[in-house]
């Protein structure tokens, strides 16, 4: 962590202690200029927080300067810690001393459970268990939260392994706090703003890392309801939804004033911004997050639809969600209030599709077939994010090249924080832990819970609880680490070492190497179906375990592996476990890497300094 505190202060210092000491100075003597300009001095942005303690204990008049809840504190806060004034209101009493000293030492602890996950999970994923440093840690979550920022904001290509085992911690605190938010908010009572306080929690689930915040998404959307305002001003200046405050509910009940709101909206948002539907990347999970809908202006039919409502109702048109099959819709009333109503009352709004009003014919017609008139029917906010979440989890399912399934696991964790008695999701994730070998203690938590929900489900509990618990025993009796030295004789073969970047001779891709054997260490099962004998060394041969820039691990051939004569850093997800640092042409291992391979980093070093200096000196 840079330093709190600089090793000398800066010259202006030494001049104020040396005048404040001395008993006649006369009426030059900095103590004797107005509080408000010593003040000005002490804030200019030269002292560190040091100078401003070493100022303050001088004498008196400096130390009434430097009080802990006065603005000379505060800006060292401020300049040390930028971020975390938001939190803080301009009327609130606030010790900014102690608030320094709080956050500096929640910082230190923090640095320090970051620097020990390493050595503690380096060979296995952080089990649950794994974060209760963090959370039992005292002091206020958002400085813990701030140095973690800290760490991944860091500038360079150094730090590999703290960015890392920061990033997961982070990760996983704001997860915790924002399903905790999300569950307290499913107990709460239905209004049309909840639909977007619901969808920014599912945002914000599946991006914690991201800055996403409902007040945030709230302003972008008042935006676009003034530039309505505007254009429905053009329609009709004396148009009641003009005069409507900000967070008021007032609806209209003329159809013809709502149906000018609604040509004000369609023009504004697909004439004007250029929103659309995503027709050409639909099953992307980009258009499901409201903060990426608004930043793109494309998304798919229920984000799209949830934007069209919030505008709509903010301006008086009381138009409500419809769960459509295949194609989410909203519905806007035509009848008179009070009447008994039927589907036939309503025009149908398709926000995908530009705001196109449609009957119940062209419903029907839009995807397809008949349905029955329940499926015309309101749905409440949970209704709505079970059926967002369940488009994350069917996109989380294609398994594509992300190896961790991350949006898998969040909208499983979302479902089932709505609905955690699904029998058939949680099987679902307690296979998915079980196939990524991580949490074991959870996957038999989970299995447990699904025994005493259906007692069907036996056969497949009871294969996955064997399973698990071979796992775990398998865990127990693994010994030691293993070393492997170059200059044994039977690593004679062995060309390449960690940290070298390659690439693949048939494929192409760049990749980075974290681990290697001497010959290859897979079954037969995937040497077969990987049609290793078609090579001319056949499995005979060394094989090294990558990361690949496309963000996969693969097991590669010393064959069909060469340098890179232009190595760039490879943008894969686990670098910082095993490498702490890139330094343009290779990446030097972490502590725990170079245990288990303590000889490669000499050859390393011997292979860069022969290819890539032998490049520049043909260059040159």
């Amino acid at each position: 962590m840079a330093a709190v505190v600089g090793d000398s202060a800066m010259e202006v210092v030494p001049v104020l202690a040396e005048e404040a000491a001395a008993e006649a100075a006369g009426p030059s003597c900095l103590v004797q200029l107005p509080g408000e300009v010593l003040e000005y001095i002490l804030c200019s942005g030269s002292l560190t927080a040091l100078d401003i303690g070493r100022v303050s204990s001088t004498c008196r008049r400096l130390r009434e300067v430097c009080q802990s809840s006065g603005q000379v504190w505060k800006e060292q806060f401020r300049v040390r810690w930028p971020s975390l004034m938001k939190h803080y209101s301009p009327t609130d009493y606030v010790n900014w001393l102690e608030e320094y000293k709080v956050r500096q030492k929640a910082g230190l602890e923090a640095r320090k459970i970051v620097a020990s996950f390493s050595k503690r999970f380096f060979s296995e994923h952080v089990p649950c268990n794994g974060f209760s440093d963090i959370e039992n840690l005292e002091g206020p979550e958002i400085f813990f939260e701030d140095e973690l920022v800290c760490i991944l904001n860091m500038e360079g290509r150094k730090a590999l392994t703290w960015k890392y085992y920061a990033k997961k911690i982070l990760y996983y605190l704001r997860q915790q706090k924002i399903l905790n938010n999300l569950k307290a908010f499913l107990q709460q009572p239905d209004d049309y703003e909840s639909y977007l306080e619901g969808a920014v929690y599912i945002d914000q689930y599946c991006n914690p890392l991201s800055d996403i915040s409902l007040r945030d998404i709230q302003a972008q959307i008042h935006s676009i309801v003034e530039l309505v305002c505007k254009t429905l001003r053009g329609i009709n200046s004396r148009h009641p939804s003009l005069t409507f405050r900000a967070g008021e509910s007032s609806m209209i009940m003329e159809i013809e004033l709502q149906s000018q709101v609604l040509d004000a909206i369609n023009y504004v948002l697909y004439d004007q911004l250029k929103f659309k539907g995503n027709r050409m990347d639909y099953y992307n999970a980009l258009n499901l997050y409201m903060h990426q809908v608004l930043t793109r202006r494309t998304g798919i039919p229920i984000s799209m639809s949830l934007l069209y409502l919030t505008i709509a109702r903010q301006l008086g048109v009381p138009l409500e969600p419809v769960n459509f099959p295949s194609h989410f819709l909203l519905r806007w009333c035509q009848g008179a209030e009070g009447a008994t109503l039927d589907i036939f009352d309503y025009i149908y709004i398709d926000a995908f599709g530009k705001g196109k009003q449609l009957t119940v014919k062209e419903c029907e017609y839009l995807i397809g077939q008949h349905v029955t008139a329940a499926l015309y029917g309101v749905v409440n906010v949970k209704k709505v994010l079970q059926r967002m979440v369940g488009n994350l989890l069917s996109l989380g399912k294609r398994e594509g090249i992300d190896q961790s399934y991350q949006l898998l696991r969040d909208s499983l964790d979302l479902y089932l924080a709505m609905y955690p008695d699904q029998v058939q999701l949680l099987l679902l994730q307690a296979r998915l832990y079980f196939h990524l070998g991580i949490w074991p203690e959870k996957v038999l938590d989970i299995l447990q819970h699904i025994q005493t929900l259906d007692p069907g489900q036996h056969g497949a509990v009871g294969y996955l609880v064997q399973h698990t618990l071979e796992h775990i025993e398998r865990k127990k009796e693994e010994v030691g680490v293993e070393v492997k030295l170059r200059s044994e004789e039977k690593h004679r073969d062995v060309c390449y070492s960690i940290g070298l970047v390659m690439k693949h001779k048939r494929y192409g891709y760049n990749c980075v190497i974290y681990g290697w054997d001497p010959t290859c260490m897979m079954g037969h099962e995937w040497i077969r179906n990987m049609n290793v004998h078609s090579l001319p060394h056949g499995h005979h041969q060394p094989f090294y375990n990558v990361l690949v820039e496309d963000g996969s691990c693969r097991y590669a051939a010393q064959e069909n592996l060469e340098y890179n004569v232009e190595p760039q850093e490879i943008s894969h997800p686990d670098v910082g476990r095993y490498f702490s640092e890139f330094t343009g042409t290779h990446y030097i291992p972490n502590a725990e890497l170079e245990i288990r391979y303590p000889e490669d980093l000499e050859f390393v070093y011997e292979t860069v300094q022969n290819i890539y200096s032998a490049k520049e000196d043909t260059a040159e």
